[in-house]
């Protein structure tokens, strides 16, 4: 058991995702009395359920946080722009933007840090903080240390490693996703300035993985076994 760490900080550790393109709005509202439940740092949910979540969550303080450009960051920059603006006024104070993946693994990077610098001027206007998504399961170790290098010249929040849904094709024909592995985490952390926060997200499913990621140098996780991983912990005497 990790002593120096509380439950209440674990939980704040936690952006619980309510992403799937499944997801009912009668699934999101029991996502965010999860969230409630356990005083999580977030909910991370499309943009149009920004208002709805916010709404729910007004007597907690639990923030609502808006993915944008979501999953594969392909809009073009003035639409994340505007989609940032809707959602901050919709009462987001937290943003997670996808990089345009395709420009990254072409080596475009005045076009990628341009579209991240857009959104982050975006967010700061109305003290937004951002997150910047890589998508690392599409990128090899090269370009993640550029990108880090990136977002910590423009000084965003956090960088991020993944959406959850960046299936990569195999050989087969099937699909593999990996999400935050260790060597990943290793990398955004020891690339990304000291005030960088870093996000692990995918894959991130009970307590010792949780840990395992705070450990690494993760300060926020995105989750959906929020229930799984913070009564496990309660069931070890985390207090």
């Amino acid at each position: 058991m990790d002593t120096n760490i509380s439950l209440r900080q674990l939980a704040k550790m936690i952006d619980h995702s309510l992403l799937h393109p499944t997801m009912t709005d009668a699934e999101i509202r029991q996502g965010c009395e999860i969230a409630r439940r356990h005083a999580v740092a977030t909910v991370c949910v499309k943009s149009y359920a920004v208002a709805m979540c916010k709404e729910i969550l007004a007597d907690s303080d639990v923030e609502v946080c808006s993915v944008i450009g979501f999953p594969h960051g392909n809009t073009t920059t003035t639409i994340k722009v505007a989609e940032t603006e809707q959602a901050i006024h919709d009462g987001a104070t937290e943003i997670d933007m996808v990089i345009n993946i395709g420009k990254a693994l072409g080596g475009d990077w005045d076009y990628v840090k341009t579209d991240i610098a857009a959104v982050h001027q975006a967010c700061g206007k109305k003290g937004a903080l951002l997150k910047v998504i890589f998508e690392t399961d599409y990128l090899q170790d090269d370009p993640i240390i550029i990108l880090c290098q990136i977002c910590s010249d423009l000084k965003v929040a956090f960088v991020k490693t993944s959406s959850g849904y960046g299936f990569v094709k195999q050989a087969s024909g099937g699909y593999n996703y990996q999400g935050a592995t260790e060597h990943v985490l290793s990398l955004m952390r020891q690339h990304s300035a000291p005030e960088v926060q870093v996000k692990a997200a995918g894959g991130v499913r009970t307590l010792d993985q949780l840990l395992k990621v705070r450990q690494l140098g993760a300060t926020r996780c995105g989750a959906t076994a929020t229930d799984i991983m913070l009564e496990e912990a309660r069931q070890r005497g985390y207090a």
